[in-house]
């Protein structure tokens, strides 16, 4: 029997940030979209690099590959996929009618570049859980392991997530990527993120196969002292659960190796 596949979403996956996750992609393209062209990213290269929203994919058509699913367990539905999920303009509604037909919690996972804008930071406080990213502290940083189309500062995103923070009232979670390019930038990063103060923030490394080597446990455990103060969860300790994919063809093209 052949397997099922799906056009819109993937997963459930391993999570060790969100336990058993299943994977909404907003976007459902071919190539890869999004504003960045992170050396880490496990999909692939950006195709399109660009800050302009659009409707990739109608909100009738998530409800309806939702409503088709099998009976699954799953902790948090989760907006990511290939490229960066705020570039579609009916996040929100998106987010808001799946509230309507189903219990589990929603997970925004989020570059953070979008942020300083009204219309993302309207979509984004209907999530229940967001997930922002910030890798650098300064500009130079922040091009050389994001490589973020040239309109995107790295000041605009760390104004925009204290913003968005001092009016959110879901959870909100820092995830710094760390790399070599940015591992000595970790007391910088923890200092912003004091400022921010969110619920979490979590210390990641990419361990899925991508064109960048992580860093050690030994590495990443030197950093979580500079993070002393703040609810820190790492890559490294967290065990994740065993699920299974509805579909590996499709959570393998958005997500990588599970």
């Amino acid at each position: 029997m052949s397997e099922k596949t799906y056009k819109y979403i993937y997963g459930p996956v391993p999570s060790w940030r969100l336990g058993s996750s299943l994977g909404i992609d907003p976007l459902s393209l071919n190539e890869k979209v999004c504003t960045f062209d992170c050396a880490y990213c496990q999909i692939r290269k950006t195709n399109l690099l660009t800050d302009e929203r659009d409707v990739f994919v109608r909100v009738s058509d998530i409800v309806k590959e939702i409503d088709s699913l099998p009976r699954l367990k799953i902790d948090y539905m989760t907006f990511s996929g290939t490229g960066e999920p705020t570039l579609a303009k009916n996040l929100g509604q998106m987010i808001k009618a799946l509230k309507k037909i189903r219990n589990e919690k929603i997970a925004v996972l989020t570059n953070s570049s979008l942020m300083y804008r009204k219309d993302v930071q309207e979509d984004l406080f209907a999530a229940d859980f967001v997930v922002a990213k910030l890798d650098a502290a300064t500009q130079n940083v922040f091009e050389l392991v994001n490589q973020p189309i040239r309109t995107i500062k790295i000041d605009i995103i760390i104004k925009a997530i204290k913003d968005f923070k001092s009016c959110y009232h879901g959870k909100l979670a820092l995830q710094i990527m760390f790399v070599a390019e940015n591992k000595k930038s970790a007391k910088e990063i923890a200092e912003i993120a004091r400022e921010i103060k969110p619920e979490e923030v979590q210390l990641n490394t990419p361990l899925r196969p991508c064109r960048v080597k992580p860093v050690t446990k030994a590495e990443m455990n030197g950093i979580k002292e500079d993070f002393i103060g703040l609810n820190v969860v790492s890559v490294y300790d967290v065990k994740k659960k065993t699920v299974r994919p509805i579909s590996s063809s499709d959570t393998l093209k958005r997500r990588g190796k599970v």
